[in-house]
């Protein structure tokens, strides 16, 4: 198939005659369905990301210290949920495509099934990341100003990750069968309460002690066990098909497990890939010195507001793909991929305006330090035209692992975060002599290739044919 833009943006063009085996909707209702499935994954994925975003925001008022010892952690947390996040990938288009077929009781042993396996790595990954905590940020690079503080904060994270996993891995089951809207509330809920213990804890008010940044990661833990408890309440009580009995058998079984198995393996890879490649990028940030660390770090909390909005426009094309391609409906699954698209595009223009024009006073609702204001200012340009290419190839990732195409999507994440982003970054922070920039600039490069390629499978067509 001719590959060009006004071919890839055209929703008939992309749709064969033989691929035509129903009818189509009118725009005017895709797009409502699209948005109503999106809108709240959005809204979950951006408050997702507001918890290390508030505790980053809340603890600078300590310092670039302190922010730098938040901002270690992330990406060690990050590889730690790792298989999680990769299970749930195979959670989603598995239960996806079972109700798309209708069939409901393979999608709740499904659902069964993942609580178990979640529950039992999640404990586990929890105590390596306890035990381990202080080599593991110690080789990180933490330096003796903050390694102290990242080590409290990262033990006290890693605590919560148990409810933090099986929230998420209920989570991506409901989006699979299309109730996006539980687990907006869920985080509505889970940031409040965090917001309201930073302001309790970070400082100490009314009463209570100041902890600094322990305090920030007490917060998040009780944001944690807030979502898990609202998470599994809306499954027990669901009145969808999608619903959580405890009397139904709790057993493993390992012809579900290997189905699961089969579809996360290369998300799985795909996780692993990223978050060793993010860890050896930021590794290579955080030698730059504290102050680049830290303004490194606010300006990745803004942009990871970007990646949230189209991770939730992601898992809704997700979910649709699937559904539709469960439902014999290859044709709409197409039409569903490239509208969500289209609403990606127009979503990363408004953010690209607000990061270019409010790119000062962004940075200054993190911290007051000049140094930091000014180099982050400048940073928030590389921002602004990364947050396109972000949002588009995210989406488009999320269309292929809906069809359960996650060995391309894993194959394109080995190739540009774990190989040639580090290389870049290096070249151009080091030979080059460009800092902080030079990372940024690598970042931005690995984005438009993974959206040069991820446009091209999806423009071929052939994740259509996948079986699940």
């Amino acid at each position: 198939m001719e590959l060009s833009l006004s071919n890839f943006f055209n929703c008939e063009k992309m749709i064969k005659p033989a691929q035509q085996i129903g009818t189509i909707p009118p725009s005017k209702q895709i797009y409502q369905n699209t948005i109503n499935l999106a809108w709240p994954s959005a809204v979950e994925r951006v408050l997702v990301s507001l918890v290390g975003a508030m505790d980053t925001m809340m603890v600078g008022i300590l310092g670039a210290e302190a922010i730098a010892a938040v901002g270690i952690t992330q990406q060690p947390t990050f590889i730690l949920l790792a298989i999680i996040f990769s299970l749930n990938i195979g959670v989603t288009a598995l239960v996806a495509r079972r109700c798309g077929e209708e069939d409901y009781v393979s999608a709740n042993k499904i659902l069964r099934q993942s609580i178990i396996l979640v529950g039992i790595l999640s404990a586990l990954l929890a105590c390596i990341g306890f035990i381990f905590a202080k080599p593991i940020l110690n080789w990180m690079g933490a330096g003796s100003d903050t390694l102290t503080d990242a080590t409290i904060y990262f033990r006290i994270i890693v605590i919560g990750m148990f409810f933090n996993a099986l929230s998420l891995n209920i989570n991506a089951a409901q989006r699979g069968a299309g109730n996006t809207k539980i687990a907006m509330y869920t985080n509505i809920t889970a940031n409040l309460v965090n917001l309201i213990f930073n302001f309790l804890l970070i400082g100490g008010h009314f009463g209570f002690p100041a902890l600094g940044v322990a305090g920030a990661g007490i917060a998040t833990v009780l944001g944690n066990i807030v979502a898990f408890s609202i998470s599994t309440y809306g499954i027990i009580r669901s009145k969808t098909p999608l619903k959580l009995h405890l009397k139904d058998s709790w057993k493993l079984d390992f012809k579900i497990l290997k189905s699961i198995f089969n579809i996360s393996s290369s998300a799985m890879v795909e996780q692993l890939c990223m978050r060793i490649g993010f860890l050896a990028y930021t590794k290579m940030i955080t030698s730059l010195g504290t102050v680049a660390f830290a303004t490194h770090q606010i300006c990745n909390n803004i942009l990871n507001m970007t990646f949230s909005a189209g991770d939730g426009m992601s898992m809704a094309a997700s979910s649709l793909v699937g559904r539709h391609l469960g439902a014999k409906r290859s044709d709409l699954s197409i039409i569903y991929g490239k509208t969500a698209q289209r609403i990606g595009l127009i979503l990363s223009s408004i953010l690209v305006l607000g990061y270019i024009f409010g790119r000062t006073p962004l940075i200054g609702a993190f911290t007051d330090d000049p140094q930091i204001i000014a180099l982050g200012s400048v940073i928030m340009l590389i921002v602004a035209a990364v947050s396109p290419l972000q949002i588009s190839q995210v989406i488009i990732s999320g269309s292929l692992r809906g069809a359960g195409d996650t060995k391309f999507v894993a194959r394109t994440s080995f190739i540009s975060i774990l190989v040639i982003r580090p290389i870049i970054t290096y070249i151009l922070c080091y030979p080059l002599g460009l800092g902080l920039f030079g990372a940024w600039i690598a970042l931005l490069l690995d984005q438009g290739l993974r959206l040069i390629l991820n446009i091209i499978r999806f423009s071929e067509g052939n994740w259509i044919k996948i079986k699940l």
